[in-house]
């Protein structure tokens, strides 16, 4: 099984990147988590990126905020998938990490989800490896299916009250 990359670029993201874990945890997928940062630490991210496919990522997670350029760093240096949490920062809400993630040239990717998003990047990142891995397809269906059930249960439990 293919594992998920997951880097953030401060400390201060790891609460986002905690729903990631603890998503992908529950699915069963492997991952490994880093701090690096595009403008700090360049070289270190820069060669996780470029030596991601060769150490058994299938796709990366990249969490950052405020100037958001780690998602775009990475993709810069694979092909590999690369998914930006963009995370609210103290001046712009997370509006200025949002439009540096989601902005990317022409030829760079990256998939971006919502700010602080971190939960929802580690389903996209399972959904990805599910094109090619079929247990981790089951294991998205079924938690469809107890998502809908949950939802289904408090609507009962609704009608009930009013």
């Amino acid at each position: 099984m293919k594992k998920v990359g997951i880097v953030m670029g401060s400390d201060s993201d790891l609460p986002i990147i905690k729903k990631a874990t603890d998503m992908l945890e529950s699915l069963g997928i492997p991952f490994e988590v880093h701090v690096y940062s595009a403008h700090r630490t360049p070289e270190q991210a820069r060669d996780f990126s470029v030596n991601a496919r060769k150490n058994g990522f299938g796709v990366i997670i990249a969490a950052a905020g405020m100037a958001a350029h780690l998602a775009g760093a990475v993709a810069a240096n694979t092909t590999l998938p690369v998914i930006g949490i963009p995370c609210k920062g103290p001046v712009f809400d997370g509006m200025d990490a949002l439009l540096a993630t989601v902005q990317m040239p022409t030829g760079i990717p990256v998939a971006t989800v919502a700010v602080n998003g971190g939960a929802n990047a580690a389903l996209l990142a399972a959904q990805i490896l599910a094109v090619e891995d079929s247990e981790i397809a089951v294991k998205l269906d079924a938690k469809r299916i107890r998502d809908a059930e949950a939802v289904l249960a408090k609507d009962a439990e609704i009608l009930t009250r009013l």
